[in-house]
């Protein structure tokens, strides 16, 4: 059975780019993924780990002034979004962002909630909780591709275990 909400707990920076270069080879075109999290949670981070995992050796940085980074990995485009800075949701639309959510790139979305509903539908969410011992994940697979990405990570570190 798919899991549509799974907690991993992260002691460290390593742990967060861990799960991120694990999660990279599940992940597809098309899929919207929503990071959520106070400053400092690891959103970014696990951005970098994400990349690490589909084979991205350049520099990862926040796009938190720039508002996007654009990633082209073989023929996949990643999109990674920052919206910490928007005042009002109507600054998704002005920015004219809605045309990088396609079939063909995956993108990443930091505050999401600053768009306020103007974002399509996240298929993933991971939510970053601080705690004292480190950072709590949360994953949400809210769509069937989402679901989808999720089995298919299961499947691929339940292999990875058995080696």
């Amino acid at each position: 059975m798919i899991a549509l909400h799974q907690t991993c707990h992260l002691a460290d920076e390593t742990a967060t780019l861990a799960l991120g270069t694990a999660i990279a080879p599940a992940l597809r075109p098309g899929l919207i993924v929503f990071l959520q999290g106070e400053l400092g949670a690891g959103k970014t981070t696990f951005t970098r780990g994400i990349l690490r995992g589909l084979g991205y050796l350049g520099k990862v940085k926040s796009p938190t002034y720039n508002l996007i980074e654009l990633y082209k990995i073989s023929r996949l485009y990643l999109y990674h979004f920052d919206f910490y800075r928007f005042n009002n949701p109507n600054e998704w639309e002005e920015a004219g962002f809605r045309d990088y959510f396609n079939a063909d790139s995956i993108c990443l979305v930091e505050w999401p909630e600053k768009a306020d509903g103007l974002l399509p539908r996240a298929d993933l969410k991971f939510i970053f909780k601080v705690t004292e011992g480190g950072r709590d994940v949360e994953i949400q697979a809210d769509t069937e591709a989402g679901k989808l990405c999720v089995k298919r990570w299961q499947i691929s570190s339940r292999n990875n275990t058995l080696r």
